[in-house]
């Protein structure tokens, strides 16, 4: 389909490793450990951008849709500190594991088996969360325009991808893939990685405007991810719709 966005390549891919989806030393282990500066981020730019008071749940009340939310490793963080969040996932193995895990730890998140321009809703969202996920799409700007219309105005879109670089090929395929074995081969096709201009310009023409653009870097001494000025390996954005 023309207008679909969903890949159903990536969906298999993703959906066979499904029952991963929250161990720590399976075949997420880098996205747990990527998690916890993805979520300090959010967290923190959130509550600056919409003025709210920090405490023990700074987002109270803020709609979140958390596209691409897999298994729930950010659907459920964003829900501990009071966000009304919706996450959506084209995979239905995915968004079985999220409820079931989301309902063990007494979760109210709302979760459906959708992509962005399939989703039935009249709701526009204060925040939308595409993190890790315009890599594993088809046809990244429908995909962009689609998220755009379930946003409210003056709400914020967070966008993290891997940059188009020789340096991301030779680190987060060659390396992370078939050296350190930290991710299955094949999980990330070089030729779907998007260069921040190219996502900067997608997003202004949909009235979107870049707020702050920021690399994240691995440490393979410390074994942690950290915000960085290098933006040629993954990088996080932040837009504002006008």
């Amino acid at each position: 389909m023309k207008n679909s966005t969903i890949n159903k390549e990536e969906i298999e891919k993703f959906s066979k490793m499904a029952e991963d989806w929250w161990d720590p030393v399976g075949k997420f282990k880098p996205l747990h450990k990527f998690n916890p500066i993805r979520i300090e981020y959010i967290k923190n730019n959130i509550v600056k951008t919409l003025r709210l008071k920090k405490g023990k749940k700074p987002l109270e009340n803020v709609k979140i849709l958390d596209i691409g939310c897999g298994g729930g490793l950010l659907s459920e963080p964003m829900c501990r500190m009071g966000a009304d969040v919706t996450g959506i996932d084209a995979s239905s193995k995915n968004i079985n594991i999220a409820k079931v895990h989301a309902r063990k730890n007494n979760l109210k998140i709302k979760y459906i088996c959708s992509s962005p321009e399939k989703l039935k809703t009249n709701l526009k969202y204060d925040v939308i969360l595409n993190m890790e996920i315009i890599e594993h799409v088809e046809n990244v700007p429908i995909f962009l325009n689609s998220c755009t219309k379930l946003l409210k105005k003056n709400g914020i879109m967070f966008v993290a991808t891997l940059n188009k670089t020789l340096k991301s090929y030779v680190f987060a395929i060659v390396g992370a893939e078939y050296i350190l074995r930290w991710l299955p081969i094949g999980t990330h096709d070089w030729e779907k990685f998007v260069k921040p201009e190219e996502l900067i310009d997608i997003l202004s023409k949909n009235n979107l405007k870049l707020d702050k653009l920021d690399g994240v870097k691995f440490n393979i001494i410390t074994d942690n991810w950290s915000l960085s000025s290098d933006k040629s390996i993954n990088y996080i954005a932040k837009f504002i719709k006008n």
